[in-house]
């Protein structure tokens, strides 16, 4: 896999991610709408950890300086 994200983009999922587990465990959020929420934080976490996204790919999109 060829890595499509930058640093930023990197970092502002993981903080996406964050707010959105401490918005769950904190009980603001909860039922389906934080279990979905959940997911997508992994999602986000999971991409940055390997600098692809594959909907990045599918687009054409690429943030990562060649």
């Amino acid at each position: 896999m060829k890595k499509n994200m930058s640093n930023a983009d990197r970092l502002i999922r993981v903080i996406i991610a964050a707010v959105v587990a401490y918005l769950y465990f904190s009980g603001i959020i909860g039922s389906t709408l934080g279990i979905v929420l959940m997911v997508l934080a992994g999602i986000f976490v999971l991409t940055s950890i390997i600098s692809f996204c594959p909907l990045y790919r599918l687009f054409g999109i690429s943030t990562c300086k060649v």
